[in-house]
């Protein structure tokens, strides 16, 4: 798609301006924006694979939860002790998926890799990333454990914790910054 002024000429294509944003990875703003943007897909894919789970295969909602009340879901009740270990298990598998999502995008859009060899490089993602979410999840599970606060609640504790430490792992010890 491409602009003109009224003279005809043209003096904007917005292909070529998004191509050239998304494929800048030097630019700290540019970065920083896309990370932001690309994290948000990634954590769609945390969220939607998380609440999945915890919905049909280890029960871990209860009646406050947003998607409960949102969607109208039939939950099985089940005690804080074992909503704490599934919200831990639903939480590790989340995890695989989204991981494997921010890794793809921040390889394609947003770092320079080839700081590391491949595997190496892999490897060091998953390690920052299981510290930050052995971290996230652990301020979890205390979150349900200790204060009895909802799963939704506790969830949003582990992603920001996560997200956190991630961007300067990442940034700092992974990629070419």
């Amino acid at each position: 798609m491409k602009f003109a002024n009224p003279n005809g000429l043209i003096y904007f294509n917005v292909m070529t301006f998004l191509k050239k944003i998304l494929m800048e990875k030097n630019h700290p703003g540019i970065q920083f924006f896309k990370y932001s943007l690309f994290g948000g897909f990634a954590f769609g894919a945390d969220i939607i694979t998380f609440f999945l789970m915890a919905w049909f295969f280890f029960p871990a909602l209860t009646e406050n939860d947003i998607p409960v009340k949102l969607f109208q879901l039939e939950i099985q009740p089940v005690s804080d002790s074992v909503r704490t270990i599934n919200f831990v298990i639903c939480s590790a598998v989340a995890f695989l998926v989204s991981n494997m999502t921010a890794y793809i995008l921040n390889v394609l859009f947003v770092f320079k890799a080839g700081k590391h060899g491949f595997w190496k490089e892999l490897g060091l993602f998953y390690l920052v990333s299981g510290v930050s979410i052995a971290i996230g999840t652990a301020v979890g599970a205390l979150l349900i454990t200790q204060f009895g606060l909802s799963t939704t609640f506790s969830y949003i504790a582990k992603a920001v914790a996560a997200t956190l430490i991630n961007y300067a792992g990442r940034k700092f010890f992974i990629f070419h910054g």
